[in-house]
């Protein structure tokens, strides 16, 4: 509501000041097009200023930065040559005139190399908005692994901690995700959406968004990969596809999945565990269970077991980038009355 007050006043100054300046001819078409020319500067002031927000302050701090250096160049330059003798009296161009050009064309070129290449001191190291100077270990999040949202229990532990960066394109992907007409598209990107708001008021973690793109890179996993390499950074992803083709390019993975694999709790084959089957397995026979954390246990002669508690001796356990499958032998039924015993027992 105060945003809406502050641009209808806006408005309502720059139109009347235009009226009243071409009033001074008491032409009232003129008073009109001067009450004209101020509506339309305020409504593009109001478009420079939605635009601007959507900048982070690293950007538009450079681009100022940038602005003023293509100014003085183009001041000292234009000076220069009007120091010139010859200049002055073979009148090739009117001083003014070049000087003005020179303004413009410098003055773009600083407001956008400016804007740009601020980005390019914070990836090297060079905080703009810390204003702090050193290495930096970059850790960039991909889309999956917010939607996921263990990656926000892990931070709440404090087993991660520091700077967490989020490229512009993967929070733009989780919108649309969050946008899209088909309803579990549309929940798993609010839920994204949610964890990564979660994350920025974690007190251990920081979450960087950077304006970082690159236009001529359709896919986001692939300027995932081009950003890492740019920065030297790893990526924290669960998308299996992703991560082969980054370790292909040299790039680190820090891969969720993995992270979960390796906190599950060792089990060797000859032990005992207590499991409940569910559902018949892919070969005749087999039965399947899964432990609480998840992990898939296949029992050999379990099939005629389906919703029973049973005790089984696990026989061989096999390890993917996808997770650990357990391949057991069934050893007795566990009557209902009876409580599951704890793994190993």
């Amino acid at each position: 509501m105060f945003q809406f007050i502050v641009r209808f006043l806006l408005i309502v100054a720059c139109s009347t000041s235009g009226y009243f300046i071409a009033h001074q001819d008491h032409n009232p078409v003129v008073s009109l097009v001067g009450l004209a020319s101020g509506l339309l500067i305020a409504l593009f002031v109001i478009q420079i200023e939605q635009v601007i927000r959507k900048l982070s302050l690293r950007v538009i701090f450079g681009g100022v930065i940038g602005t003023v250096i293509g100014l003085l160049i183009a001041f000292l330059f234009a000076y220069g040559l009007r120091l010139i003798p010859s200049w002055e009296e073979q009148k090739v161009v009117p001083w003014e005139y070049f000087y003005i050009l020179l303004t413009f064309v410098l003055g773009y070129l600083g407001l956008v190399l400016g804007s740009k290449k601020s980005e390019e001191f914070h990836l090297s190291g060079i905080s703009l908005t810390r204003g702090e100077r050193g290495s930096v270990n970059y850790r960039i999040v991909d889309t999956s692994v917010i939607i996921d949202g263990r990656i926000a229990d892990v931070c709440d532990t404090g087993f991660i901690e520091g700077t967490l960066t989020v490229p512009r394109f993967v929070l733009d992907e989780l919108q649309q995700i969050a946008d899209s007409s088909n309803s579990m598209k549309r929940s798993r990107g609010r839920r994204g959406l949610d964890i990564l708001n979660r994350m920025q008021k974690s007190d251990g973690v920081r979450i960087d968004i950077i304006d970082t793109d690159f236009p001529k890179i359709n896919s986001v996993d692939a300027k995932l990969v081009a950003l890492a390499k740019r920065v030297n950074g790893k990526i924290i992803t669960n998308d299996y596809n992703l991560n082969k083709v980054a370790e292909l390019q040299g790039i680190k993975i820090l891969n969720v999945n993995e992270l979960a694999n390796a906190l599950k709790p060792l089990v060797l084959p000859g032990e005992v565990m207590a499991v409940r089957i569910i559902k018949d397995g892919k070969e005749p026979g087999q039965g399947v269970a899964y432990l609480d954390d998840g992990t898939m246990v296949i029992v050999d002669n379990g099939g005629k077991y389906i919703s029973k508690n049973a005790q089984v001796v696990v026989t061989s356990v096999l390890q993917t980038t996808a997770g650990r499958m357990i391949f057991s032998n069934m050893k007795e039924v566990i009557p209902d009355r009876k409580v599951a015993e704890p793994v190993g027992k």
